[in-house]
């Protein structure tokens, strides 16, 4: 069974909702979950998994939440080659940069040579009506990290 590190940060709960069904779509495809609040996860945790999701809601004008920002500053100082990501957030429209986290921490892992198997997935507010998105970001990551790891 393969090991998924998921990381993710939450105040309304939405973000936390988000994270629980992509943790259950990761589960449909056999994958063994380790689930993280940010706040209980250090950047040397991340050296100990190959696969791994993060997850943040959007804070101001299109920046991670403040919770997230020890774990990013960590991360500038990893090299994360060879561990495969994705991340997933969410946003409100209604501000000008829609769930800008996703696109601070995919910068920060490719920064640090990781690589991004998957494109970000970004929630308007909560997951209710996207559910089956939810745990089908989770199946993809899941199939696309047992690609990987066969080849």
């Amino acid at each position: 069974m393969s090991e998924v590190l998921l990381v993710y940060a939450s105040m309304s709960g939405n973000t936390e909702a988000i994270a629980d069904l992509i943790e259950e779509g990761l589960q449909e495809e056999s994958m063994n979950v380790t689930k993280l609040e940010v706040m209980d996860c250090d950047a040397e945790q991340l050296n100990a998994f190959d696969a791994i999701i993060l997850g943040a809601y959007t804070w101001g004008d299109g920046e991670l939440p403040d919770e997230f920002l020890d774990l990013y500053d960590e991360m500038a100082g990893l090299d994360l080659t060879n561990k495969q990501f994705a991340v997933f957030g969410s946003g409100d429209t209604a501000y000008e940069i829609f769930c800008g986290a996703v696109d601070l921490l995919e910068a920060m892992i490719e920064e640090r040579n990781g690589q991004i198997v998957q494109p970000g997935l970004k929630i308007e507010l909560g997951p209710d009506g996207e559910e089956e998105t939810c745990k089908g970001f989770g199946r993809e990551f899941a199939k696309k990290v047992k690609l990987e790891t066969s080849v």
